[in-house]
């Protein structure tokens, strides 16, 4: 297993699909691929659009995003629907 090199709360973007957002999970698989998930912003027409999952060698860092603390809840959450699929 390799280590992840982005930090989670970074602002990211796929370098080839564009897809951009902040970096909310990161998952380890056995082949040893790393990938992360963006959560993008709210989009013109005010939906909220899942997480997707992009491969590490596929991301760029393109600004600071947020600090993960100051998103923590206070009890740790239970499943989530983003979960790289």
């Amino acid at each position: 297993m390799s280590e992840f090199i982005f930090k989670l709360g970074a602002k990211a973007k796929d370098k080839i699909t564009g897809f951009d957002g902040i970096i909310i999970g990161r998952a380890d698989h056995i082949t040893g691929c790393n990938t992360y998930g963006l959560k993008p912003k709210i989009n013109k027409d005010g939906e909220i659009k899942e997480a997707e999952w992009f491969d590490e060698g596929m991301i760029v860092i393109t600004g600071k995003g947020i600090k993960p603390n100051t998103v923590k809840a206070v009890d740790d959450g239970g499943p989530l629907s983003e979960h790289p699929r």
